[in-house]
Order: structure tokens, then sequence, then C-alpha cells
């Protein structure tokens, strides 16, 4: 599952997603797209970028079909070689040449076209950033620090200076400031963590767990490093965090405290950032939670409702975004009474009644049907 705020132009050219959008007009994805360009108006020259490119891509692909182009191996390897020549007549540094023009995309077009739509990767520089350790991080701090080691096997509770609290979980270990001073609130994390942090929007409260940082306000959240796969994980329970990689620290850091950067999760959301590629993929959580002030009150118990007010319930007590095509099911309509199921097993009982199906896309639910008569 893609967070596609963090994917270059060629990955979103390469995205099956996007290209039934962009070259199939595919009225449910294109609704989750549009959906996701009004949540993510930033992202806008990345798609036109990626669009271009992914026209350059198709137009050329089609010809070489339609000519019935065969290339010989070593044509192959000669065309590939004056590829590189060109590239690396035009990057002043060794990493420019990603930075795309026009010019750059009809190359990088033909080079996708001779090595494979999904075979980009191999040209992409590999990123050679050491990974942070916890150690490390603990060792730059120059005020003196307190540390909790979790050696027993059940979760501790550990309490801050500033009233929050955390959750530490066996074979764990935190360190924090024995008082929060100046404009931020600073703790260091190995292994897993449930943070539950009051708020004060005037001194945000900062976890720093290996490569990965995590921003809030005041929400509370868990977050686990995993050290063998080289991955950390944030999973939101309230309120809303931001996280970036601590390579982003900088520009990051330019914005106001009070307001959040990177990228931003809410309720039911997750990010799993990768420390190997430096690849941060959000989704929705496995099983997401009904919020605590929809819970004592929702019944989902439904006569003959329109489907788009089905929808909006669920949208209300899980917070989470549902795309349909609303004219395509302006017909469809629902009679069941849902329990205790979990949110999926919901929405696959809905889509069994109207014949529909649906899949997950970065944090939204699409919802793909042809309408109800």
């Amino acid at each position: 599952m893609q967070d596609y705020r963090n994917l270059e132009p060629e990955e979103l050219a390469a995205d099956s997603s996007f290209q039934r959008w962009k070259l199939a007009g595919d009225p449910v994805v294109s609704a989750f797209w549009n959906e996701w360009l009004l949540q993510n108006p930033d992202q806008k020259e990345q798609v036109e970028k990626a669009h271009f490119l992914l026209t350059a891509i198709s137009s050329q692909t089609e010809q070489r079909i339609s000519e019935q182009v065969q290339l010989s191996d070593r044509e192959i390897e000669r065309e590939i070689s004056q590829l590189y020549k060109s590239l690396d007549r035009q990057k002043p540094e060794p990493v420019r040449w990603l930075q795309f023009t026009p010019v750059r995309y009809g190359m990088a077009a033909s080079l996708l076209i001779l090595l494979g739509l999904f075979g980009w990767y191999v040209l992409k520089p590999m990123n050679t950033k050491r990974d942070v350790t916890y150690n490390e991080l603990v060792a730059q701090v120059t005020s003196p620090l307190d540390e909790v080691k979790n050696t027993t096997d059940k979760p501790l509770v550990v309490s801050l200076p500033d009233q929050s609290s955390i959750l530490l979980y066996p074979k764990s270990r935190i360190s924090y400031p024995r008082q929060f001073l100046g404009t931020r609130r600073e703790v260091y994390l190995a292994g897993e963590a449930f943070f539950k942090v009051s708020k004060n929007p005037s001194r945000p409260f900062y976890v720093y767990a290996n490569s990965l940082v995590t921003k809030v306000l005041g929400t509370s959240f868990m977050v686990q490093t995993n050290e063998t796969a080289k991955q950390v994980k944030v999973v939101v329970k309230t309120g809303k965090v931001s996280v970036y990689a601590q390579d982003q620290a900088a520009s990051t850091s330019k914005k106001e405290d009070y307001k959040l950067g990177g990228t931003v999760l809410t309720p039911n959301q997750q990010v799993v950032f990768s420390e190997k590629d430096t690849r941060l993929v959000r989704s929705l959580v496995n099983e997401p939670a009904l919020l605590q002030k929809e819970a004592h009150r929702q019944s989902f118990t439904f006569k003959r409702t329109p489907i788009a007010d089905v929808f909006a319930a669920l949208e209300k007590a899980y917070s989470i975004d549902i795309v349909f095509d609303e004219e395509a099911m302006k017909n469809c309509y629902l009679t069941a009474s849902l329990a205790d199921e979990p949110l999926f097993d919901k929405l696959a009982l809905i889509c069994h009644t109207i014949n529909a199906s649906y899949d997950q896309l970065d944090t939204y639910i699409v919802i793909d049907s042809k309408g109800c008569k």
C-alpha cells in the first residue's frame, strides 16, 4: 500500500492506480485521485510531472508496437549507453538528473521502455546515509537525561514531568530530560511504547526513534522500532501526529512549532518507515476502531438507507475517507443491522449486499460498483 506523497514522478507513473486514472479514466479511481489532490494540493506539480512521463512512455510504447520494432541485444546496449552519456552531459551533480525537465522525461521514457516499466529503480542512486541509532541520538544531547529500561515481562508506566505518560513495553527503553525546558519536549525511544501526551500547542512533543521523528501537540499514539527489519511504525489512536525522517529535520524545523509538517496521521492511520530505503508508507491500521465519542451512540442500523448516508456514517464513526461514484450508486440502498463487526467486515457485508467491492489506497477506502437497478 503506497503513501503517494513520498513517491517520485517516475514511481507515480509506474503505479497501476495512477495509470488507470490518467490513461483509462476509471471513474472510481479518478474519484480517489481527485479527492487525494484536494487533501494534498502541494503534490500537484509531482502529479503533473508523472502524467507527462506516463504520456511519453505510453505514446512511445504504442509507436513501437504499431511499427513492430524489435531491438537486438547489441542495439539495446548501445541505446542504454547513449542515454547514460546524455544524462551525464546534463547533470552537474550525481543526482541532478532526477530533477525532471521535458528533455529528461523523454530520455527517461525511452530508458523505461528498454528496461521495462518497473525496472526504473536500477538507475536510482542508492541512499548511502547511515541509519541513526538510539545510542547515537542520546549521545548527542548535551543536557542530562534520565533513562528507564523495562527489563520485566509486562508493560511499565513511565510518568513524564509534563504530566504525559508512557506505557513502555518489555525490552524497551526511553530517555527524557528531568525537566522540559525551552520550546520543545523531546524523548528518545528504543523498542515499543504507547504515548499519551498532554496537550500544549506552544511546546510540541517529539519522539526520536532511530531515523524517524514523530511530532505531536497533544494526542495518543504507538511507536514501534524493529531493529531486525530496520523499520519504525507509528500508529495513531487519537488526535494528529506528523512523522518525518531524520534527514528531513532541517526543512521541517523551519515550520512554526505549533504547526504540523511532514506526513500527517489521524486516528486509525499508521505509517511504516523503512530505514533501508527511507520510504514512508502510510495506510489504515489493520483493525480501525470506533472513535471514542462515537462508540457509545452509533448503532449502524439501516432501513432502506441511501448508500451515500451509510458510507457517511462509517466515515464519521471511524474517521476514514470512503471514495465512491455517488452518481453511479444513487439507486443503491441498504437494509441491515451491523453490530460489533470490525470495520472491514462491515464493508464486506455492505459490498456483498449491493454487489460491489472495496479496496484500500493509501488511507482511503475505494468502493467499486456498477450501480444498483
